[in-house]
C-alpha cells in the first residue's frame, strides 16, 4: 500500500465514502478486524469517532471522548504511533496520528490479529498521513466533519465566529510553527485569529470585537474581511489596518475592534508589527518570559482621528511568541500565572501549548467564560532553518531527537 495508491483510490469515491475505502484497504492489506477514525472536536480536548469503517450516522449526536490523560491524547502529542498488545488471543490495538503539517486532524485506531513489525507500522502511518490528506481534500464538500467536531451545539455567533477561522488551526513550516485556540464565552465575544503564508512571508492577526453574540460576530466578520480583502490586494500592513479601520467606521454602526497584526520576512526574518489597542504579547526567550510593550494605537472602527504605527518586534531563532485576546486576564484568570505557564509548556508543540494555556483558563473559570479566550503561538525558527520535518509536529524534545538522528525531509 502506497501513498498515491491510498489516496487514488479514495479520491474515486464520493467524499463520505472515502473513508470507507481507507478502511477496506487496510482491513484487506493488514487482515485488520476493526478500523476507525477518531477526529479532533473545536475544543481540541476530545475526540470523536466516526463510525467504524469511517461510516457515520449523522441523526446521532457525537460521541465525545475525553483526550486528557488519554493514550489518544499521548499520541496526539507526541506525534508517535501506539501500540497495546494484552497477549495471546486477544487483538492488537494500533493507534496513530492523522497529521498534516502540525494540524491534528485526527486518530486512525485499527485491531490487528498480530503485533505488527516494522513494514506493517511503516504502511500504518502512511496510510494515516495519506487520509490527512484525504479529509483536508474532502472536507469543503461535506459537512460530516463538521459535525464531528461537533460535541455541542453551536449558537449562531460561535457559528460565525469558527467559520472566520483559519481552514487549518496549526501550521508546521521551516522557519516557524503556528498554532491558535480560541474558547468562546458562554456568550460569543468576538474573537478571532488568521494566518497566512506567502512566498516571502507569514502573517499573523489575533482580534477582539467589542460586544456579545451575534453583533460582536458581525464585527468579527466585517474586520476579517476587511483586512483578508486588503492583504489579498497586495497591501502592505500599514494599510491593512487603515482599510479595516475604513471598513469598521463605514460600516460597523459605532462599534470597534481591537487587535494585533504580524508580519514576518521568511527571507530575513524582519518583522512588522502593529497594535490597535490590545493587550501586549509575550514572549518567551531562554526560559524567560517578557511582555513586549511597543506603541499601542487606537482600536479599529474609532472616530476620532488616529493613525497606524508599523513596529518592528524583536524575534529571534528559538523565541516563542503568545498572542492573546483579554479573555486570557480576565476573572478567574487573575489567579493563574501565565509567564509561569508559557514556561512550563516550552517543550510542548505550540498546537498543545496553546490548548494547554486555553484549558487552564476554562479550568479556573469552572467552565464559564465572561469573554472568549483566544491565543496564538508562534515558534520562530528563524530563515536558516531549512531543513526541518515539516509534516507533523511533535514536542519539541521529540522534534530535536528527531534532528540527531538523521536528515529530515525540508519544509514538508
Amino acid at each position: 500500500m502506497t501513498l498515491a495508491g491510498t489516496l487514488a483510490a479514495a479520491e474515486a469515491a464520493a467524499p463520505v465514502e472515502s473513508l470507507d475505502v481507507v478502511a477496506r484497504m487496510l482491513k484487506d492489506r493488514l487482515g485488520a478486524a476493526a478500523v476507525s477514525f477518531l477526529i479532533t472536536d473545536f475544543t481540541g480536548g476530545s475526540v470523536v469517532r466516526l463510525g467504524s469503517a469511517g461510516s457515520v450516522d449523522t441523526d446521532e449526536p457525537a460521541q465525545r471522548i475525553a483526550l486528557r490523560g488519554s493514550l489518544y491524547d499521548n499520541v496526539i502529542r507526541t506525534q508517535r504511533p501506539s501500540t497495546e498488545d494484552k497477549g495471546e488471543g486477544a487483538l492488537v490495538r494500533i493507534v496513530a496520528p492523522v497529521t498534516n503539517r502540525g494540524e491534528a486532524i485526527g486518530l486512525l485506531e485499527l485491531f490487528l490479529p498480530a503485533a505488527p513489525d516494522a513494514e506493517v507500522m511503516r504502511e500504518i502511518g502512511e496510510t494515516a498521513h495519506a487520509l490527512a490528506y484525504i479529509v483536508i481534500a474532502n472536507r469543503s464538500y461535506t459537512d460530516v466533519y463538521q459535525w464531528g467536531r461537533r460535541t455541542i451545539p453551536l449558537s449562531l455567533a460561535a457559528e460565525i465566529q469558527h467559520r472566520l477561522l483559519p481552514a487549518s488551526l496549526t501550521c508546521e513550516a521551516a522557519q516557524f510553527a503556528v498554532a491558535g485556540a480560541l474558547e468562546p464565552a458562554d456568550h460569543v465575544g468576538g474573537d478571532t485569529f488568521d494566518y497566512v503564508i506567502d512566498r516571502d512571508t507569514v502573517q499573523l492577526s489575533v482580534t477582539d470585537a467589542m460586544g456579545h453574540d451575534v453583533e460582536a460576530a458581525l464585527l468579527a466578520t466585517l474586520l476579517v474581511g476587511a483586512l483578508r480583502r486588503s492583504r489579498r490586494a497586495g497591501a502592505g500592513l500599514a494599510d491593512q489596518a487603515i482599510e479595516a479601520d475604513r471598513a469598521m467606521r463605514e460600516h460597523g454602526r459605532q462599534g470597534y475592534v481591537t487587535g494585533q497584526l504580524l508580519r514576518i520576512s521568511l527571507i530575513d526574518g524582519r518583522t512588522e508589527f502593529i497594535n490597535a489597542g490590545h493587550p501586549w504579547p509575550l514572549r518567551m526567550r531562554d526560559g524567560q518570559v517578557r511582555e513586549l510593550t511597543p506603541k499601542v494605537d487606537m482600536p479599529f472602527g474609532f472616530h476620532t482621528p488616529h493613525t497606524y504605527q508599523v513596529q518592528s518586534l524583536d524575534l529571534r531563532p528559538g523565541d516563542r511568541l503568545v498572542m492573546l485576546t483579554d479573555g486570557m486576564l480576565e476573572r478567574n484568570a487573575n489567579s493563574l500565572d501565565l509567564a509561569e505557564l508559557i514556561v512550563r509548556t516550552r517543550a510542548l508543540h505550540p498546537r498543545e501549548a496553546a490548548r494547554t494555556l486555553i484549558g487552564a483558563i476554562v479550568d479556573v473559570n469552572e467552565g464559564h467564560l465572561q469573554d472568549d479566550a483566544t491565543v496564538m503561538c508562534l515558534d520562530w525558527h528563524g530563515v536558516g532553518a531549512s531543513r526541518r520535518d515539516a509534516d507533523t509536529g511533535a514536542d519539541l524534545a521529540d522534534a530535536s531527537a528527531a534532528s540527531r538522528t538523521g536528515p529530515t525531509r525540508p519544509g514538508g
